[in-house]
């Protein structure tokens, strides 16, 4: 059962003998090990071979099956810098040697290199613009996709679980490269405006909400264009600093607001559960799968906006940053399912705004920790002693349920 799970890289572990001791040092008895991941550069600060890793496109760290694939039309690209075709099986197997559980960390919706070869199958905001870095969901050969994907790395040997990362609507924030998108200053109601897909798949799902969606269109770059502006007193300037849904409903209106959430969260649902359903069906009984959430029902981005009642009715339980643990209980209606996680992500490198000093949430079933490898030695002795006050309070807890347990 996990308690503490670390997320972590193959390049990482591979060429590195110590570092499958260095994640149990922290108290980890979980490896979530990057099976499908985003471009990105990162820095290995204890790895005896390297220093900078850069990972230049979206790729899988394993071989494809043909036979998955067959002629989709949306398909994976495998890694070629690891120096191993199947760099997430060998580094999965260094991390079971050494007494971790190992889960699949796939990232789904986020992805540059597809969204870029196929811009029809990208998120197309109310100007046109392809955002090359997000696919959209709501089109049937991106559900494809993702639930092949998911399903692919829920195969691959010795994983016990897959932690579904962008699993729903990905949008204009968290980019991808040299991004140069801060001159203007949204907020969270205009950020869900820029995000809002008018793709023929998203057209169509407005239209079934009962909004046309060229009048949406419009209405969407209308209220952007004060924000854009920076106009004080414009129509729609009053919600500029809003960071909540009534923003956003103060700059589209009311119907049109609700109709473009109703859209949104119908089309996460069937996308989720479909994801989720391939998952099970490729691995059986007892192999956990969560999804890395948000509360904030319209949030979009790497941690999606969720409904968590529909999100643990199909999945085995969200992580979601430690911050918004509380918000999350909140937002569910009646206790948790049994056996439901709701994991505290906490971000441990200091220098990238992280608490490797911190106290878990009252109600967090579980603790993750992003990332040991990005991390200073610093940051990581700091992370090792909260883990241990963790681990020694939920012992705690948990001896004090038995007592009870035995003494009714």
């Amino acid at each position: 059962m996990t308690a503490v799970a670390a997320f972590t890289y193959p390049w990482d572990i591979l060429g590195d003998p110590a570092a499958p001791a260095r994640l149990r040092g922290l108290g980890a008895d979980t490896a979530v090990l990057a099976a499908a991941y985003h471009s990105t550069t990162a820095i290995t600060p204890r790895h005896p071979l390297h220093r900078v890793v850069h990972a230049p496109h979206s790729a899988i760290y394993y071989p494809p099956s043909r036979e998955r694939w067959g002629d989709a039309a949306l398909r994976p690209v495998p890694q070629h810098w690891c120096g191993a075709a199947d760099a997430y099986g060998h580094a999965a197997r260094q991390l079971r040697d050494a007494g971790l559980d190992v889960h699949a960390w796939v990232v789904l919706a986020h992805n540059s290199r597809l969204a870029r070869a196929s811009p029809e199958h990208s998120v197309r905001n109310a100007y046109g613009d392809s955002l090359s870095w997000a696919l959209c969901i709501a089109q049937p050969p991106v559900a494809r996709y993702a639930a092949t994907l998911a399903a692919e790395a829920a195969a691959r040997p010795g994983t016990s679980g897959v932690e579904l990362e962008s699993a729903g609507w990905y949008g204009h924030a968290h980019l991808h490269a040299h991004d140069k998108t801060s001159g203007v200053g949204f907020r969270e109601a205009g950020r869900y405006l820029l995000s809002l897909c008018f793709c023929h798949a998203c057209r169509e799902g407005y239209a079934r909400q009962g909004t046309d969606p060229g009048r949406l269109r419009v209405a969407v770059r209308d209220a952007l264009e004060p924000l854009w502006r920076g106009e004080l007193g414009a129509p729609g300037a009053e919600a500029r600093d809003g960071d909540d849904w009534a923003a956003v409903q103060a700059l589209l209106g009311v119907e049109k607001a609700n109709a473009t959430l109703r859209h949104r969260l119908a089309t996460a649902r069937e996308f989720q559960g479909g994801v989720i359903a391939a998952v099970r069906a490729q691995a059986g009984p007892g192999f956990r799968v969560v999804l890395h959430a948000d509360p904030v029902p319209y949030a979009s981005g790497a941690n999606p906006g969720v409904v968590i009642g529909d999100a643990l009715a199909a999945a085995d339980g969200v992580v979601v940053p430690a911050t918004a643990v509380p918000a999350t209980l909140a937002s569910h209606d009646g206790p948790l399912p049994p056996g439901a996680v709701v994991a505290a992500n906490h971000q441990i490198v200091g220098r990238m705004g992280g608490r490797p000093d911190f106290t878990p949430p009252r109600g967090a079933t579980e603790i993750r920790l992003y990332h040991p490898g990005l991390a200073s030695g610093e940051d990581l002795r700091a992370a090792a002693g909260s883990v241990a006050r963790y681990l020694a309070s939920r012992g705690h807890r948990e001896h004090d349920t038995v007592t009870e347990r035995n003494s009714g």
